[in-house]
C-alpha cells in the first residue's frame, strides 16, 4: 500500500459567517495525482493556504508523513525578490541544485572568456553526486517553459513570466508531493502539452486546482469537490474512463439523491411541524429525542440546491451587411512581423477561435480588429453597425470600496434579452454565480476568479454584438465556464476566442486561425482537438523525415570513413596487380583468335578440337585473374 504523504482530518474553517468547509477528510498517497474542483471563493485558496501552513484552520488536523518534500506554486505567485531569474531558481537546499548552480555559473564564466579553475572539481563532483540526469531535467523544464536570458532581475518580469519562473524553480525541485495551482494560466498550448506529458510521467504525488477539463483528464486520477461545505471524492474504476466524465456523471447521481432526501425531509417536516406547535406537555425522553430530531429535519428541509441555470441569449444590436473586413493587412513590430498580408470578410453569427505560441502576434492581431492598432499597410474596415465588447487580459479596474452590484450597475441596470424579457443587475449576477451577499461585498474583498468574473459580466452587459474574449478562462472555475459555454452557445453575434482551453475551444468554435510565426496566419476549418492531433501527426512526420535523413547521413559517413580507412596497396600487390593486367589483356587476345577460329570452321578435326579444349581453360583462368585483379584494384 502506497505511503501516505498527506493526511486532512475532521478540518473546518470559516470568515465571520461564511462557512467555507466544515469537517472535510481525505488523503493524498505516495504517487496519487488528484484535482481539487470548487468554485470561486468557496474555500479552494484557504484550504491550499492551510496544508501549506500559510493560515491556520479553525479545528481539525493536518498530518504529513515523515518523508514528505513538499513544494507549491500558486495561482498568482508574489515574487519581491532582487535576484536574477538563475539565482532564483537555482535558490534551494537541494544539493543537487546547489551543485548545479555553481556548475552553471562556471559554465558561464569560461563562456565570457574568464577563467574558471573550479570548473574541472566542480564536473567531478557533478559526476560523484550523479547530477547530470539532474541538470538535463533543469535545462528541459527552462527551455520549454520559454524561460531564457537568466541574468535578467525577476522584479522586471511580467505576472505570467514570474508565474513561469515559479513554476520552473517547483518542477525542478527535489520534491515528492506538489500542489500547483491553475499551473496552466499563462501557458501556450506547447507548454500546456509539454506540462501535461512531465507531469504524466513523474513519480511524485500531486494536488492541483486547473480549469482545464483535458488537462486534468489527462494528468489526475481522481478528483475531490467542495460543495456545500462538504468534501466529495469521485475515482473511476475503469482506468480507461476520463476523471472529468466520471465526476459529471456521479455529481449529477449525487445531486438527484440529495434532492430526494430532502424533498422527503420537507414532507415529514411539515407533520413534526405540526407536533411541535401543538406544545406537548409531556416533556420525557422520547419527546426530547423528538424535539432533537426535528430540528435536525427542519435543517435538512431547508437545504438550497444550485438549480441548473436556464439558458440565456442576450439581444446583441442589429448587424448589417458589412461587418469586418480586413484587406492585405501588415502589421510588423521591431522588424518582426506579426500579420503579413491577411485578409478575411467576417460573417454574421461566425465563431472564430484564434491559437498559437505567446508572442506569435495574437494580441496584436485583435488591436487591429478593434481599431486600437492601426494597420503598418492594408485595411481594416468595421461595419456600421458593430458594437465590440473587449475582454481582456489586464481585467477590471475598479476601486476596492466599490460594491459588485455598484459596479455592475455603472455598466447596465438592466440587460436585454433575444426573446423580449429583461434581466436586472441582481439577477444577471446571479445566473453568474454571486448570491445576494457577494453582489453586496466590496471589490477589493473578491478573490481573483471573482473578479475575473464580475469584469466578464461588465463586458457581456453592454450588448455587444461582434465579442472578442482574450484568455477568458484563466482564474475562472470549471463551474462558471460550464455557464459561460451555456450563454456563449446561446450568443447571436460574431465570437473571437482567444484561448488555450482545449476543451472550451472545442465546445464553442467553428473554425480557427492558426498564427504559425513570421506573420503566417491559416485558417483551419475544424476544431480545436483536429487541430493538435494534425499538428502531431505532422510533427512525427518530420521528425520521421529528419530522423530519416540523418541515418541515411550517417551511413554515408560511415562508407566514407571506411573508404578513407581502407589499407594502401604493398609493392608486391601494385607488381602482381600490373602483372595481371598484362595477363589478361593477353588472354583476351588468345580467347578472340581462338574463337574467330571456332566461328569460321575451316582446318582440320583435331586442331578444332585443341582450340575447344584451349578455350573452356582461358576462360577459367580470366575468371580466376579478373576477380584477384578486382580485389587488388579495390586497394589500388
Amino acid at each position: 500500500m502506497a505511503e501516505a504523504l498527506l493526511t486532512v482530518e475532521n478540518l473546518t474553517k470559516s470568515y465571520g459567517d461564511k462557512l467555507l468547509f466544515e469537517d472535510i477528510s481525505f488523503g493524498i498517497n505516495a504517487g496519487q495525482k488528484t484535482a481539487l474542483i470548487t468554485r470561486n471563493g468557496y474555500g479552494k485558496s484557504s484550504l491550499l493556504d492551510i496544508i501549506t501552513g500559510k493560515v491556520l484552520q479553525d479545528s481539525g488536523r493536518i498530518t504529513f508523513s515523515n518523508n514528505v518534500r513538499m513544494a507549491y506554486l500558486p495561482q498568482n505567485p508574489s515574487i519581491h525578490s532582487g535576484q536574477s531569474i538563475r539565482d532564483f531558481v537555482f535558490d534551494s537546499d537541494n544539493q543537487y541544485m546547489r551543485l548545479i548552480a555553481r556548475y552553471e555559473e562556471a559554465l558561464l564564466q569560461t563562456s565570457l572568456g574568464h577563467d574558471s579553475p573550479q570548473l574541472p572539481q566542480l564536473i567531478n563532483e557533478m559526476d560523484i553526486l550523479n547530477a547530470w540526469d539532474y541538470e538535463s531535467r533543469v535545462k528541459e523544464v527552462l527551455s520549454r517553459l520559454d524561460i531564457r536570458d537568466l541574468d535578467r532581475p525577476v522584479s522586471i518580469l511580467s505576472g505570467g513570466e514570474q508565474k513561469k519562473v515559479a513554476m520552473a524553480r517547483t518542477l525542478i525541485d527535489d520534491v515528492n508531493f506538489l500542489i500547483l495551482d491553475e499551473p496552466t494560466n499563462h501557458l501556450d498550448i506547447a507548454m500546456i502539452e509539454w506540462l501535461d506529458g512531465f507531469l504524466s510521467k513523474q513519480k511524485l504525488a500531486l494536488l492541483i486546482v486547473t480549469h482545464d477539463r483535458y488537462f486534468l483528464d489527462h494528468v489526475c486520477h481522481d478528483i475531490i469537490e467542495i460543495d456545500n461545505s462538504q468534501l466529495y471524492h469521485y475515482r473511476p474504476s475503469n482506468p480507461s474512463v476520463p476523471p472529468y466524465d466520471y465526476y459529471v456523471e456521479k455529481r449529477l447521481e449525487r445531486l438527484a439523491n440529495a434532492k430526494a432526501e430532502v424533498e422527503k425531509a420537507r414532507s415529514l417536516y411539515r407533520t413534526e411541524l405540526e407536533w411541535m406547535r401543538r406544545m406537548p406537555q409531556a416533556r420525557g425522553t422520547k419527546a426530547r429525542a423528538r424535539i432533537d430530531a426535528f430540528y435536525e429535519l427542519e435543517q435538512k428541509a431547508h437545504t438550497r440546491f444550485d438549480e441548473k441555470k436556464p439558458e440565456l441569449s442576450v439581444k446583441t444590436e442589429r448587424i448589417g451587411g458589412k461587418i469586418l473586413e480586413m484587406y492585405n493587412v501588415c502589421k510588423s513590430y521591431d522588424g518582426r512581423k506579426l500579420v503579413d498580408d491577411f485578409s478575411y470578410a467576417f460573417k454574421r453569427c461566425e465563431r472564430i477561435g484564434i491559437v498559437g505560441p505567446n508572442g506569435v502576434g495574437k494580441s496584436t492581431f485583435v488591436g487591429l480588429l478593434t481599431g486600437r492598432l492601426r494597420p503598418d499597410s492594408g485595411r481594416v474596415v468595421v461595419g456600421q453597425t458593430i458594437r465590440f465588447g473587449h475582454y481582456t487580459q489586464e481585467g477590471l479596474h475598479a476601486k476596492d470600496d466599490m460594491r459588485v452590484i455598484e459596479i455592475i450597475k455603472e455598466a447596465a441596470d438592466v440587460i436585454e434579452l433575444e426573446d423580449g424579457h429583461e434581466l436586472t443587475a441582481h439577477q444577471f449576477l446571479s445566473h453568474f454565480g454571486f448570491d445576494g451577499a457577494t453582489q453586496f461585498n466590496y471589490f477589493g474583498n473578491l478573490s481573483g476568479g471573482e473578479r475575473r468574473r464580475l469584469y466578464l459580466l461588465t463586458v457581456l452587459m453592454t450588448n455587444p454584438n461582434f465579442l472578442i474574449l482574450d484568455e477568458p478562462t484563466n482564474d475562472l472555475d470549471i463551474y462558471t465556464l460550464e455557464i459561460l459555454e451555456r450563454f456563449l452557445k446561446g450568443y447571436k453575434g460574431c465570437l473571437v476566442i482567444v484561448s488555450h482551453d482545449r476543451a472550451f475551444m472545442d465546445n464553442l468554435v467553428d473554425h480557427i486561425f492558426v498564427f504559425e510565426g513570421e506573420g503566417r496566419i491559416r485558417d483551419y476549418h475544424s476544431n480545436y482537438s483536429d487541430y493538435l492531433q494534425a499538428r502531431q501527426q505532422r510533427l512525427k512526420q518530420e521528425q520521421r523525415a529528419k530522423s530519416e535523413e540523418r541515418s541515411e547521413a550517417y551511413a554515408r559517413d560511415q562508407r566514407q570513413k571506411a573508404l578513407s580507412a581502407k589499407p594502401k596497396a604493398t609493392y608486391k600487390q601494385r607488381q602482381e596487380y600490373d602483372q595481371l593486367g598484362r595477363d589478361i589483356e593477353q588472354l583476351n587476345q588468345e580467347k578472340a583468335r581462338l574463337e574467330s577460329l571456332l566461328s569460321g570452321g575451316d582446318g582440320d578435326l583435331q586442331r578444332l578440337t585443341e582450340a575447344s579444349q584451349r578455350i573452356g581453360l582461358i576462360i577459367a583462368e580470366l575468371d580466376e585473374k579478373e576477380l584477384r585483379w578486382l580485389e587488388l584494384d579495390e586497394l589500388m
